[in-house]
């Protein structure tokens, strides 16, 4: 098959590529960053260098494709320092671009990476982007066949709390406790995109990804013992003094806003709830691996 990936090779595509090479699929990787292309050949692709906001390159770039995978990644839509940018337009501005150019390329089947909390346009805090996106790809014509993929929460976005583990031996948010939900491996995701692109594709289907099931006081306890800080606690503190606290390091307002509802609606459960209605088979990445690949990433930026 031939299949065209946007993302470029972040935590999703560079997997993704080498798996979808590895099934001997024609693979063209969309990214914005010319230094890209000597990594991107390395992989067994092709480059293409553009953004999503351009239509006609996007245009150019599906047609002949049997199949595109689509991403919103929110470092491609702007700094969440930024405090002028209006995400949900931005998402929206994408969203729109990606249906005129799968409309005029002729693409007729798509992989779509959405978001757990895409279900539902309340309570959801920023997660919304996600069900509006959803919503602008469902106009395009029935014709074309739209796999909707919603992840859980990334283990990786666990990074963000470096410098907090490192300074404070805290990881600090408004809400905790020995609650399970349900985390997942940007690998497990790159895994589910590869094999679903060999499957049949019609209509319009929904598809969640999860690798575990932890809550955050198991998360802080597996992070202390891998790096060796057996002090590491979750702590959770009030939701106006998170949100004190991401306005005073200059984060976009809505961002920070859309921060402490999410949080609110991972401490009562509302996110999962159509999660639990679908529930996936769990993916191979645990806890416990991911601990691992902290712990490593840990040491070496101490010794850097």
């Amino acid at each position: 098959m031939k299949i065209v990936i946007t993302g470029s090779l972040g935590n999703i595509g560079k997997p993704l590529t080498r798996l979808l090479v590895a099934k001997e699929h024609q693979v063209t990787v969309i990214s914005s960053k010319p230094e890209r292309i000597s990594e991107i050949n390395a992989l067994g692709a092709t480059p293409a260098i553009g953004t999503i906001q351009d239509t006609a390159f996007l245009t150019e770039t599906f047609k002949g494709a049997d199949a595109v995978y689509l991403m919103e990644a929110w470092e491609g839509i702007g700094s969440l320092f930024d405090k002028d940018i209006d995400f949900l337009e931005e998402f929206k501005k994408a969203a729109h671009n990606y249906v005129q150019a799968v409309q005029k390329s002729g693409v007729t089947k798509i992989i779509h990476l959405s978001s757990i909390g895409a279900h539902s346009d309340q309570g959801t805090g920023s997660l919304l982007v996600h069900h509006h996106v959803e919503n602008i790809l469902r106009t395009l014509p029935d014709n074309i066949a739209i796999k909707f993929l919603r992840p859980v929460g990334f283990f990786s976005n666990v990074y963000r709390w470096l410098p907090m583990i490192r300074s404070q031996y805290e990881i600090i948010q408004s809400y905790g406790g020995d609650q399970k939900e349900p985390w997942v491996s940007p690998y497990d995701i790159a895994l589910t995109i590869a094999d679903e692109m060999g499957r049949p594709f019609s209509g319009r289907t929904v598809q969640y990804i999860a690798s575990d099931e932890v809550s955050p006081n198991e998360i802080a306890g597996a992070l202390g013992k891998a790096i060796g800080i057996d002090a590491l606690q979750w702590k959770v503190i009030p939701s106006e003094e998170l949100l004190d606290q991401m306005l005073s390091a200059g984060i976009n307002k809505w961002i920070a806003n859309g921060m402490v509802t999410m949080q609110k609606a991972q401490q009562d459960g509302s996110l999962y709830e159509d999660f639990y209605l679908n529930k996936p088979e769990l993916g191979e990445t645990k806890l416990n691996d991911f601990a691992k690949e902290f712990a490593e990433v840990y040491h070496n930026q101490n010794n850097s």
